[in-house]
């Protein structure tokens, strides 16, 4: 149904939703070029699904709020709570969104050798430090639902004899209360600043998403947790700390999510695997909330056997 959930080819994640949503902008767009150059309108007409331009594009996908009834999504946890509980089903009840920006320390650099320790300004080590205040701001919040990461950091020139003479980091805060979220953004934009003084170093911050979490819908909740028990399924509500789709289709419609178990709670790596077991188990819950939401009935009988 949707393109690029995950923010790979033109660093843009849920591209297909936030176009269904309204969430995403042509001038967005216009400026988005691969690592070959290419750019999201040449990419999109190549594969079929292009249009004369950015926002003819956007026009066609636009779906208006109300036009669509329900929407429920389907899921691995992506964490390891429920196969650590032996638990089911994850009965979803909020969506975290992420704020991501990306941060760049420059310095003179020179040679590890030559240049003397009072006289150096490290970009690299500038990034360490920032890298360590993104931990403990995110930890100052004393909020498990707010997480941190630092998932890049690279220097340059790379080389063990030199002294870095630029640090980029890109970093994503995640929680399910925006606004604590964006006050932990902002110790950590007001940390680079400090940080880059102390070093004299140069900095500049750039904010690349600052998405607002979302809920799910109460009716939906409750459907899923009765599909569950309907089936003889145990259940744990829970928040989705990933982001999906659904993020964008709440503000189309009222959203939910279903999560079963994966192994060890992995996931975007090669050996993320879900049992045949628990992917049955979830079809099933999925398949008996929407025919309760959409006022249907498989009969009271209808048993697990039988889906």
């Amino acid at each position: 149904m949707f393109t690029s959930e995950e923010p790979t080819r033109f660093k843009l994640s849920c591209v297909g939703s936030r176009a269904m949503a309204g969430a995403l902008a042509a001038d967005t767009l216009d400026v988005k070029l691969d690592e070959n150059g290419t750019s999201f309108l040449e990419a999109a007409n190549a594969v079929g699904y292009g249009g004369a331009s950015h926002q003819a594009i956007l026009d066609s996908t636009r779906t208006p709020k109300g036009s669509v009834d329900f929407f429920v999504e389907l899921h691995i946890e992506q964490g390891p709570l429920l196969e650590q509980e032996n638990t089911d089903i994850g009965v979803v009840t909020a969506i975290a969104a992420p704020a991501a920006l990306e941060v760049h320390f420059y310095g003179d650099g020179g040679h590890a050798g030559a240049q003397l320790m009072p006289l150096r300004n490290d970009a690299g080590l500038a990034g360490a430090e920032l890298a360590l205040a993104v931990e403990a701001h995110t930890l100052a919040t004393g909020a498990e639902d707010t997480v941190g990461t630092t998932g890049i950091f690279e220097v340059s020139p790379n080389a063990v004899n030199s002294v870095p003479r630029e640090a980029r980091l890109g970093i994503d805060v995640r929680d399910i209360d925006g606004q604590r979220r964006d006050s932990v953004v902002q110790s950590i934009l007001d940390s680079a600043a400090a940080i880059a003084g102390a070093r004299r170093v140069k900095v500049t911050t750039q904010l690349i998403n600052q998405d607002p979490p979302a809920s799910c819908d109460d009716r939906i909740q409750g459907a899923v947790a009765a599909a569950a028990q309907q089936l003889g399924l145990s259940t744990k509500r829970m928040v989705s700390r990933a982001y999906h789709d659904s993020l964008f289709m709440s503000r189309v419609a009222p959203t939910g999510m279903i999560f079963i178990p994966c192994r060890e709670g992995w996931s975007h790596r090669p050996d993320e695997f879900a049992s045949e077991k628990d992917i049955r188990n979830g079809v099933s819950v999925l398949a008996l909330t929407m025919a309760e939401l959409s006022e249907g009935s498989w009969g009271s009988s209808t048993s697990k056997e039988e889906l």
